[in-house]
């Protein structure tokens, strides 16, 4: 059923991309699965291995990519915007070559500049990647984060100045990290919540939401940090995910689990969701 959310989780690679990824998948019963095709904290570009990544398109397991953590196209820094133009190019190629269907980068940060020369930095370095992308190729995804600093996207609303910046592109997309949006202030624990959130990401975004970081908070709505917390063991709590595998903008949405642990602690998380999903 097209309906369906997928339930996996970034996987941890030992042995080759496909080989341990597809491994550990199994492992903590993933229905899906995030990778990383290149350092997550450095600027060298891993060329990958040929053999595992048409492993790995060919698995039939939906994949996703997650790119450098470094990456910041509002970055006052020559230095860090070129690089993060060469690392984004070059992680939207590898996703291509491993059958992603999307890449996820973190929408980034002003750091000491204003936010109108930040975005205006955005649509001159990012939006002519976007026009490289073949039409099958994997789409962007645009993941807010947390708030803190000068971030440009925190908010679902904040989405719409960054979209606007980008032409509303048609390989666009959203990632919505689950924690992110409640350290942002979106009350995901609210009766309501997660409904609200859904429905103004779905007003500002339309059709563009592709994949779902699921993660509970440390910490509490407004709090602006990123601590992940393992499925139910959070401030959001586990229906906050219920109603999020309900609601008809998440439909057949992938979620993704980024919790704390690995292995066991990993398959734990997936199994509470596959739970509330039936329920």
């Amino acid at each position: 059923m097209t309906s369906t959310n997928l339930i996996g989780g970034h996987v941890f690679v030992t042995g080759g991309l496909a080989t341990g990824g597809l491994k550990y998948a199994a492992e903590i019963g993933a229905e899906m699965i995030q990778v990383f095709v290149t350092n997550p904290r450095g600027w060298a570009l891993s060329v990958g291995n040929p053999a595992e990544d048409e492993k790995l398109a060919a698995s039939g397991v939906q994949t996703f990519v997650h790119a450098n953590y470094l990456i910041n196209f509002g970055s006052p820094t020559p230095a860090t915007l070129e690089n993060s133009v060469a690392v984004t190019r070059h992680t939207l190629r590898r996703a291509a070559q491993v059958g992603a269907r999307g890449v996820v980068v973190h929408t980034g940060s002003a750091v000491s500049q204003s936010r109108e020369d930040a975005l205006r930095q955005v649509r001159e370095h990012l939006l002519p990647l976007l026009d490289e992308i073949d039409e099958d190729g994997p789409d962007l995804l645009l993941e807010p984060m947390a708030g803190q600093g000068q971030m440009l996207c925190a908010t679902v609303q904040d989405l719409g100045p960054y979209l606007e910046a980008l032409d509303h592109h048609p390989k666009v997309g959203v990632c919505l990290d689950t924690c992110h949006a409640f350290a942002a202030g979106h009350d995901l624990a609210a009766p309501d919540g997660v409904g609200a959130t859904l429905d103004a990401l779905n007003e500002i975004a339309p059709g563009r939401l592709r994949l779902i970081h699921a993660n509970d908070s440390k910490d509490v709505c407004g709090s602006k940090k990123d601590r992940h917390e393992n499925i139910g063991a959070g401030h959001i709590g586990a229906q906050a995910f219920a109603d999020l595998m309900r609601h008809p903008v998440a439909a057949g949405i992938s979620l993704c689990i980024e919790t704390p642990g690995k292995g066991e602690k990993h398959r734990e998380d997936i199994e509470v969701l596959k739970k509330l999903r039936s329920v």
